[in-house]
Formats: structure tokens, C-alpha cells, sequence
């Protein structure tokens, strides 16, 4: 009977230092942060879009709004992704977290993107790129702990994120950085023309 208490003793001793073990263990392994390729977003029709899809090109991420002073770059954001479509994407990620610059719908910003610029590069549904909402891709780009280097969020509208091919961040860019300047289209290669073949 002892060497039944003995055991059953053993084996819960056994099971407790087993146990805190594993909990310290845990405790000492870091949470590995993820890459930019490892989020998504919802797209401005409802289709969940996975940043992975864009691995291999450059990618510039711009928060947009339709009621704003630097609105007109949409234009210039269009001619850089027609410009430069096989070397970056550009992502716009429309948010009303400015002076309140983007209060439509995602059917009304849609609509307003194509009538007014013709817009063709893919646009997002609206969220907040800062404050206690924040999208998690903007944690991402905006935390240093988990993109490398940069603390900094969107300031105003039409703040631009520049990532190079493997998915790490190149340049943050300010509202005033126009799509096609330089500090840009340096980073970049203009799209081969299509050629047509030779008549016969």
C-alpha cells in the first residue's frame, strides 16, 4: 500500500514539474512578428484580399480620401501604377480619419475613384489607419517592433508606405510627395511597352 502512495506521489510531482516547465518555457519565447505578407484586408467590393498576393513587386500603400486637398493625386497614383504595373501596385486604403474627408460609402468611394480618375490599381474598403482602431497592417507599418525601423503613422491623407519586393519597408513618404516624383520613381522600372510585331 506505501508503495502505492509512494508512486502515485511520484508521478504527481512528475506532472507538476512537467507542467511548470512547459509554462516557463513559454513564457520565455517570444512572440515572432509577422511580415506584411501575413495580413489581409477586405477589399472595396467584400472580397478578403491577402497581402501575399503581391509578393515579388514593389508595393506602395497610400491612405486615401475623396474631400481633400492632396484628392487630385489620384490621378497621379494611376499614372504611376499604369507607368510602373510591372514593377509596384499601388494599395489604397481609403479613411475618414482626417477632418473627416472620407465619410462616403465603399460603393460611393468606388464610384467617385472610377468617374472622376479612372481609378484601376486596387482599392480597399475604408478603415482607420491610426488610434485605438487601427488596421493591422497599419500596426504593422507604423510599429518598428514589427517592420524593422519605422514608429511613424499616416499624418494626414495620402501618406504613402513604399515596400520593397520581399515586403519590407523602403520609404514613408508625406502627403506633399507626389506619386510620379522622383523620390519615388527612382525605386522603380517603367513597364516594357508592348510591341507589336513586325508586318509582313
Amino acid at each position: 500500500m506505501t508503495q502505492h502512495i509512494s508512486k502515485f506521489i511520484i508521478l504527481i510531482i512528475g506532472i507538476g514539474i512537467f507542467t511548470v516547465f512547459n509554462l516557463n518555457s513559454s513564457e520565455k519565447i517570444p512572440d515572432i512578428p509577422k511580415s506584411f505578407y501575413a495580413h489581409s484586408a477586405e477589399d472595396i467590393n467584400g472580397a478578403i484580399i491577402s497581402m501575399s498576393s503581391f509578393k515579388g513587386k514593389k508595393v506602395l500603400v497610400v491612405n486615401v480620401a475623396s474631400r481633400c486637398g492632396y484628392t487630385p493625386q489620384y490621378e497621379g497614383l494611376q499614372k504611376l501604377y499604369e507607368n510602373y504595373g510591372d514593377s509596384l501596385v499601388v494599395l489604397g486604403f481609403p479613411s475618414n480619419d482626417f477632418m473627416w474627408q472620407e465619410p462616403g460609402s465603399n460603393t460611393e468611394i468606388k464610384t467617385f475613384c472610377k468617374t472622376n480618375y479612372g481609378v484601376t490599381f486596387p482599392m480597399f474598403s475604408k478603415i482607420h489607419v491610426k488610434g485605438r482602431k487601427q488596421h493591422p497592417i497599419y500596426d504593422w507599418l507604423s510599429d518598428s517592433k514589427l517592420n524593422g525601423w519605422n514608429d511613424d503613422s499616416p499624418s494626414w491623407n495620402f501618406n504613402k508606405y513604399l515596400l520593397d519586393e520581399n515586403g519590407a519597408i523602403i520609404e514613408l513618404y508625406g502627403a506633399d510627395v507626389k506619386p510620379l516624383d522622383t523620390l519615388i520613381t527612382k525605386h522603380l522600372l517603367l513597364k516594357t511597352p508592348t510591341i507589336s510585331p513586325p508586318k509582313n
